[in-house]
């Protein structure tokens, strides 16, 4: 079996710690990823952990504060999915009809990497949630995003509050 492939993604200081886990060299299948991804932050010290898995890749993330990420396949979308998940705004930027599989995959990729840093991605519905990566400079109040260099045809988001520091 060949070592464990783990890649840090490099973010802005301060931001969460992220880890790309690529199975293939070790030989894993999916539930193998999987774990191995759950034992990358068994151990962290960080209140928050996230994880988000495309096999053969696994993204894991950790903070002290909420910390949301997915990573997601470019593939072909249909016109029902973006009914699914889209805003009327969404809909209405020129990527999507220019570019429609690159942009709704990360559309829907930062909608969910933000729905587990609020903590339920169940519980959002997309066509209610804008998109981090429509929020201008990737921010919105104390919340972060940012697009994560990952894999070619590939696309993946973070997401994460900072904490506010008090004003003096």
């Amino acid at each position: 079996m060949s070592p464990l492939q783990i890649t840090p993604i490099s973010v802005a200081e301060g931001a969460p710690e992220v880890r790309l886990l690529d199975a293939r060299p070790a030989g894993l299948d999916e539930a193998g990823l999987r774990a191995w991804a759950r034992a990358q932050t068994a151990a962290s010290e960080d209140a928050h952990v996230t994880r988000s898995y495309r096999y053969p890749y696994a993204l894991v993330a950790w903070h002290s504060e909420p910390v949301g990420v997915d990573i997601e396949r470019v593939e072909p979308c249909d016109a029902a999915f973006a009914e699914l998940i889209c805003t009327a705004p969404e809909r209405a930027d020129p990527t999507f009809t220019t570019e429609p599989d690159a942009y709704l995959t990360s559309l829907w990729c930062s909608k969910e990497a933000l729905s587990k840093a609020l903590g339920d991605a169940v519980r959002y519905d997309p066509r209610r949630l804008d998109s981090p990566m429509r929020w201008p400079d990737l921010r919105a109040g104390p919340w972060h995003a940012t697009p994560l260099q990952t894999i070619p045809s590939h696309t993946a988001w973070l997401c994460w509050r900072r904490a506010c520091t008090p004003a003096r």
